[in-house]
Parts: C-alpha cells; structure tokens; sequence
C-alpha cells in the first residue's frame, strides 16, 4: 500500500496535476495477453531481473499479464468463445489436448530462431513430436521432501507414502494426475497414459493410504513442510529445493522408481489476437539469460542451452532443479488420455477424498 502510493505521488508531482496523469502514462505500439501459472516468472523480486519490463521496454509492447492455477482452468478459458490469449503456458498433456481440439494453432520458427537453442531432450517430445505447436519454457520432476527430525528412516521410494508408522504425519497431492501417478507406479502401471481398468488398481491403492495421511494438499505443502507441521510430502521438485532452503530439517528425494517429467511450453491460441506480438515474446523468453532469470526465480529447469551456465550456482547444481541424465531416463512424461478415461478417474479421485 505504501510503495504504490509513494509511486503515484511521484507521478502527480512529476505531472504537475491530476489532470495531466493520463498524458504520462506510456504509449505503447501494441498489447499482449500472457497467460501462466501463478509465480511463473521473474518479476524483479529479491533482486532479480523484471522480465516482463524488459520485454515491454524493447519491444514497446504492453503485457496485460495474468495467471491459473491449473490446467483445468486454462482449458476451461480458452474454451470460451470470447477467451482473448495471446501466449499461454500449458503442461505436456494439456498440450496434446489443445492441439486434437484445434485451440492453439502452428507457430511461426523463422519468427523464433531462439527456438534452435531448445535442449535435444526437449525437441520431439511426444505432445508436439513433429515441432509444430510449441517452446518448451520449463522443465522439472516429481519428487519426495521429509522432515528429518520426524522421519526415522530416509525415504528411497514412493512406497514411503505408505509408512503406518507416519500415520496423520503425510500429506498427498490433492491433483489427480499426480496422485494417480505415484499409485500406479507402485502398481507396475507406466503412468504416461492409461486405461480404467489401470484406474481401479490405483484407486485401491490409494484408498489403502487415506487412512495413513493428514490431508490432500497442493501449494499448502509449502507452510506445512517449512513449519514442521508434516512429516512427507510429494511435490515438484524445484519447489521442494525452495523448501530446504527456508528449513534446514527439511530433506528432498528423487524417489528411486523414477518419476514424471513434466514440461510446461509456451503456446499461442487460435484466438490469439497479436500473433506477431506473440511470437517477439516466446523468443525473447527463449533468451538464455532471459530463460536463466526466469528458473532462478522459479527454481525449475531451463530447456534452453546454455541457461544453467547463467544461473545462479547454487540453484543450478541442485539435483532438485536438474535432475542427473540417468534419473530422467527412468522418467516418464504424461500424456493425453480420453475424456471418459480422465473424468473416471477424476470421480474416483473425489470418492476417494470425500
């Protein structure tokens, strides 16, 4: 409250009245509509750099900036018929979906040579295999944090999820696909894609950990783990690197079955109404340094070569952040699965919660 109304006395005194305010206001030669996930981006905190001002400053294009919490919710939007998007970011398996129901259109790569400097791990990848629709943005796993001075014995797998002797201790992904994800693996299921029949072994599997947790949890893990309040948790691994940063007891684990390697990559809708303005702006993520600040203050990888060099050195060695070659190896990255599929699991997922 106090830096804005410093900031807006200055301008009035800089104008000379409140008359004068809107003739200092900046004219732009355009507008995007950027749509990502919350905390996504580096916007000077701590330090760091304003990506968005940069770009506003270079190109003299305004960002309207705005942020979903999920995947869901980004499909949901760019469902409606008067959704108004110009880059979003979605993850690997929303992706694919976007591209079968013909919501984000082909880009332009002579208007993105940064693209060229993507990682070859990231180019191919199975929700774009053909480098048609997308510029991968971040990248990371799913991994296992625990309190040390709660857990007796480190955890080395999924299965820790399970321990009776944490009982009202563990706390669970209150995200399906997650979820889902970490049962099926302890039921020798590939997680990727998958079919009914591999939804009802999960289910009973989970529905063997409710009794065992504390509550199905998603950004709450963060106050729950830094204040000692819970033993284990899965989460993303960068996220849980920031946590072991706030809390010394605090532990990070790639669980040794391996994990899901998710991508999140930047897209623009077939309602996109500044396509050119668009595309200056994923190239201009796509920056090693620009992509370097980006994970610096996110703490998840960059797929861009020669970002990692730029990061912060401590951030970067991290195998929170990245993840050695022969742990990704043992990885698998989700894929699109049929409506019906989905939506079965996601009513299982609600009975198992209820």
């Amino acid at each position: 409250m106090k830096r804005f109304l410093c900031m807006a006395l200055s301008v009035l005194i800089m104008c000379g009245t409140a008359v004068l305010f809107a003739s200092c206001e900046k004219n732009y030669d355009g507008e995007i509509n950027v749509f990502n996930w919350g905390e996504y981006i580096s916007v000077g905190d701590d330090g760091g750099r304003n990506v968005i001002q940069e770009f506003e400053d270079e190109f003299n294009i305004k960002v309207n900036y705005m942020e979903y919490e999920t995947n869901e919710e980004l499909y949901n939007l760019l469902k409606s018929s008067n959704s108004n998007y110009d880059v979003v970011i979605p993850s690997d398996y929303m992706i694919e979906k976007l591209i079968d129901e013909k919501l984000i259109q082909k880009l332009d790569y002579s208007k993105i040579p940064n693209s060229k400097k993507i990682m070859k791990r990231f180019q191919n990848m199975s929700f774009d295999p053909k480098n048609e629709y997308t510029v991968p943005y971040t990248w990371n796993v799913t991994g296992l944090v625990y309190n040390k001075t709660m857990v007796k014995t480190a955890p080395k797998g999924w299965s820790a999820l399970w321990d009776k002797d944490l009982k009202g201790k563990m706390l669970m992904f209150s995200n399906s696909r997650d979820a889902y994800a970490i049962a099926m693996q302890l039921c020798g299921i590939t997680p990727d894609t998958f079919t009914k029949a591999d939804v009802d072994k999960a289910t009973e599997k989970l529905k063997e950990q409710k009794p065992l947790l504390k509550k199905y949890v998603m950004d709450q893990t963060f106050n729950e783990m830094e204040r000692d309040q819970s033993a284990m948790a899965p989460y993303y691994a960068g996220d849980i690197y920031t946590m072991t940063t706030n809390n010394d007891s605090l532990v990070g684990v790639l669980p040794e079955e391996g994990s899901n390697l998710f991508v999140d990559a930047m897209c623009i809708p077939k309602s996109a109404q500044n396509v050119d303005g668009a595309l200056k702006f994923i190239n201009f993520m796509t920056r090693p340094e620009i992509s370097a600040a980006n994970m610096d203050s996110v703490t998840y990888a960059s797929p861009v070569e020669g970002a990692k060099e730029l990061m912060d050195e401590e951030v970067a060695s991290s195998e929170l952040v990245y993840p050695p070659e022969s742990y990704l190896d043992k990885c698998y990255t989700f894929k699109n699965v049929d409506d019906e599929v989905y939506t079965y699991m996601q009513e299982k997922f609600i009975e198992i919660m209820s």
